[in-house]
């Protein structure tokens, strides 16, 4: 995703590209429009779509070069050359704003400072005389590059970085999920990872084409990746649901520092609270039975502080919220699978239990039972015929 140089064998079925190009260029303007009209997640959407229309106007001007090798757009060529320096800040600031409900502001402008200072750096070549520029696209064309492998190095390293700093702060982000909410699994933005994914992916095509020439690995069909990858994920974007913001621990302070450090392993009130807990998570109508369950919720009923509730559940009962209903809900349909006169399918006794869907249910069932829903229903089935068959 460099700044590329053509391979002796130029143009590398050049018009099959320029309309791949073409075409994603307009639907990233689409797109764009788009995402930036969205209501839900609007912060995060209006970054995805610059995002997206900086992608788009990327393949235009690569589109119009490569079709007419023109030195007149060899300028604009250049130019859109250094965007791959903003790709990596705009996922980031995407995935913050996600995760935060944060916008843009004036001082994430220092997110841009590696696009600011590649554009000095190169800024010559935007000033060159039209000669200039000619001679240049000449020398572009014929395979040389004017700059050494440290630009590609310095985009990767830069960008990768960016990458790596999201993906933090998505994890950081399940994890205040697994602490307040039931159904984390369903809001943990798991799709996020595929598309962190995809760019390491074609990051690493783009080092290996940086470092090694391969004709299977030229920039038209890298280029072509990009162009598919990211209308895929925006086009994914738009169905969305609104993403839950959970507020990052704070520092605490006088008002809150007391309360906690009341809050001691052998403070009377644990008792209480576990009783409570048990009696809300027991009867005919237990609360574990709510899909979207929260401490929030759960704290209100009790009628006990949520950050007392938080301290039980942690430990009395040895995990997050999101482990502690779970485990509940994972015992009441394993109950139901072992009563032989319940013929609901597994996937109903899981909705009926709480889940919110069939994954999270057999990876929590498989985790806390040792085998899955349906073989713990046929083995406890098979028991029951032994048992009702008997001796003679």
């Amino acid at each position: 995703m460099g700044v590329p140089s053509l391979p002796p064998d130029y143009p590398m079925d050049i018009a099959f590209w320029v309309y791949v190009y073409i075409a994603a260029a307009v639907q990233a303007a689409l797109l764009a429009l788009a995402l930036w009209r969205r209501s839900a997640n609007r912060e995060a959407n209006r970054l995805l779509a610059v995002w997206v229309a900086l992608t788009g106007l990327d393949l235009a001007v690569k589109a119009a070069y490569w079709h007419t090798l023109a030195p007149e757009w060899f300028r604009a060529y250049r130019f859109v050359a250094l965007f791959p320096f903003l790709y990596g800040s705009l996922f980031f600031l995407y995935v913050r704003a996600l995760t935060r409900g944060v916008g843009f502001r004036w001082r994430d402008l220092r997110h841009l400072l590696g696009f600011a200072a590649m554009l000095l750096v190169t800024g010559h070549v935007l000033l060159a005389s039209t000669a200039r520029l000619q001679a240049m696209s000449a020398s572009w064309i014929a395979g040389e590059r004017s700059i050494g492998h440290w630009f590609d190095i310095a985009l990767f390293v830069y960008s990768l970085s960016y990458v790596a700093a999201a993906l933090v702060r998505v994890h950081r982000y399940r994890q205040r999920l697994r602490e307040r909410r039931s159904d984390a699994d369903r809001l943990s933005l798991r799709w996020i990872d595929a598309m962190a994914a995809c760019q390491v992916v074609i990051w690493c095509i783009a080092i290996v084409q940086a470092l090694i020439y391969l004709p299977i690995l030229n920039y038209g069909l890298l280029f072509g990746a990009i162009a598919g990858w990211i209308c895929v994920v925006g086009w994914f974007s738009l169905g969305q649901p609104p993403v839950a913001i959970e507020p990052e621990a704070a520092p605490a302070d006088e008002a809150t520092a007391a309360p906690a450090a009341s809050a001691e392993p052998d403070d009377a009130r644990y008792d209480a609270v576990q009783a409570r807990l048990a009696a809300l998570m027991d009867g005919a109508a237990p609360l574990y039975l709510e899909p979207a369950l929260s401490i929030g919720q759960v704290a209100k009923r009790s009628g006990y502080p949520e950050y007392l509730v938080s301290a039980v559940i942690n430990r009395r009962f040895g995990g997050t919220f999101w482990d502690y209903i779970n485990r509940l809900r994972v015992e009441a349909a394993r109950a139901c699978l072992a009563d032989a006169g319940d013929t609901r399918s597994i996937l109903d006794i899981a909705y009926a239990c709480g889940f919110t869907s069939k994954s999270t249910f057999n990876a929590a069932f498989k985790r806390q039972v040792g085998d899955t829903p349906s073989a713990y229903r046929k083995a406890r089935s098979l028991t029951a015929t032994a048992g009702r068959a008997g001796p003679g």
